[in-house]
C-alpha cells in the first residue's frame, strides 16, 4: 500500500533534477497534495499562489509562455472545477505546457465531505480539446505518469487520491500514454477499470474464478486519449464489458467506453460500476465506497449480469 501522491512527490523531485524548465505551482496546499518536497529542494521554481485556483491557471498558462513546463496542483474539486474556465480558456485552448494536477479525487477523500469528493474531473477535463487526461492506479504508475507529462508538452491532466491504495504495478512494468495494459487474460467478459478501482476488479476477478468464471481485466489508465483497439480486442475476444472508475458513470471512462464500442459497430452487453448521479457524505473511505457500490463485489456481480445478456 502506498500513496498515489507519493509517486507524484517523487517523480516531480527527480524531474527537477534533470531538467530545469520545470516549475510548480500550489494553492496553499503543497503539504496535502505533495508538491513540497519540490519547494524544499528547488525553491525559486515553486509558488505558492494561496487559495486562488483560477489565478494559479492563468499564471501556469504564462510561465508556459515563457518557456516553462509547469505543474499546477490542488485538490480535484477546485484544479479541475473551480478552475474550470480558465483551464480552458488559457491552458487547452492556448494549447500551454500545462500539468493539471488533481489530488484527492473521488469519494475516498472520504470525510472532507461531498463538497471535497470531486466525481466529474474525468468528464471536466475529457472534453477539453487538446486535453491528454490519465487516472494513475498506484504509486508506480503515478510516478511514470509524472514523468511522461514533465517531459511532453500541450496541456495535461491526472488524478490522485487521498488515501494509501494497493500497488498492483512494478518499477519496471510498461506505462505508455494511450496504452492500455492487460493485468489477466480471459474470455468471460473485460473488466475496464481505472485508479483505484484496478486493483478491485482484480479482487473481482479471483472471486469469479471461484466459479470458473475469467474475466480479463485491463487498466485503462489513459482516459484520452483512449486505446480504442484494447477495446476492439474485448469485445471481439470476451464478447462482454464492464467498466470500473471511482467517478461518476456519466462523463468518465465508461462514457469513454461506451462511444468507442458504438462507434465499433459491434455492440455488445455493457454495465458501469461508478457513482450513480447522487452525492455522497462525509466518511471513512471504506465506507464510502461500500455505499457508492464501489467494491469488488459489486464488479463481479456486473460482469454475472452481462454475461448473462451475452450472445
Amino acid at each position: 500500500m502506498d500513496l498515489t501522491r507519493q509517486g507524484f512527490a517523487d517523480a516531480l523531485v527527480e524531474l527537477g533534477h534533470e531538467t530545469d524548465n520545470v516549475v510548480a505551482l500550489d494553492a496553499d496546499l503543497s503539504c496535502s497534495v505533495l508538491s513540497a518536497p519540490f519547494a524544499k529542494q528547488f525553491p525559486h521554481r515553486q509558488f505558492n499562489l494561496g487559495i486562488a485556483e483560477q489565478s494559479m491557471a492563468a499564471t501556469a498558462a504564462g510561465l508556459s509562455a515563457m518557456g516553462f513546463r509547469v505543474f499546477i496542483a490542488s485538490y480535484a474539486m477546485f484544479a479541475a472545477g473551480r478552475a474550470w474556465e480558465i483551464v480552458r480558456q488559457q491552458v487547452s485552448y492556448g494549447e500551454a505546457n500545462v500539468v493539471v494536477v488533481g489530488a484527492h479525487g473521488g469519494v475516498s477523500v472520504g470525510k472532507d465531505g461531498p463538497t471535497h469528493q470531486c466525481c466529474e474531473d474525468l468528464a471536466l477535463m475529457r472534453v477539453l480539446p487538446k486535453m491528454k487526461v490519465v487516472v494513475p492506479c498506484d504509486y508506480w504508475e503515478t510516478f511514470k505518469t509524472v514523468k511522461y507529462a514533465g517531459k511532453t508538452t500541450g496541456p495535461f491532466y491526472f488524478r490522485m487520491g487521498r488515501e494509501k491504495v494497493p500497488v498492483v504495478t512494478g518499477k519496471d512494468d510498461p506505462w505508455e500514454l494511450g496504452k492500455a495494459n492487460t493485468f489477466a487474460e480471459g474470455t468471460d467478459g473485460t473488466i475496464i477499470a481505472c485508479g483505484l478501482m484496478v486493483a478491485l476488479a482484480l479482487e473481482a476477478r479471483e472471486m469469479l474464478e471461484r466459479d470458473g468464471i475469467r474475466p480479463r481485466v485491463v487498466n485503462m489508465h489513459t482516459i484520452k486519449p483512449l486505446d480504442v483497439a484494447a477495446i476492439e480486442k474485448a469485445i471481439d475476444e470476451t464478447g462482454a464489458i464492464v467498466t470500473a472508475e471511482e467517478h461518476s458513470i456519466i462523463g468518465g471512462l465508461g462514457s469513454a467506453v461506451a462511444e468507442a464500442v458504438v462507434q465499433s459497430g459491434k455492440p455488445v452487453p455493457m454495465r458501469f460500476v461508478g457513482v450513480e448521479d447522487r452525492y455522497l457524505e462525509s466518511g471513512a473511505m471504506n465506507d464510502l465506497l461500500k455505499q457508492a457500490g464501489l467494491t469488488s463485489e459489486h464488479i463481479a456481480a456486473e460482469v454475472r449480469t452481462v454475461l448473462a445478456r451475452r450472445r
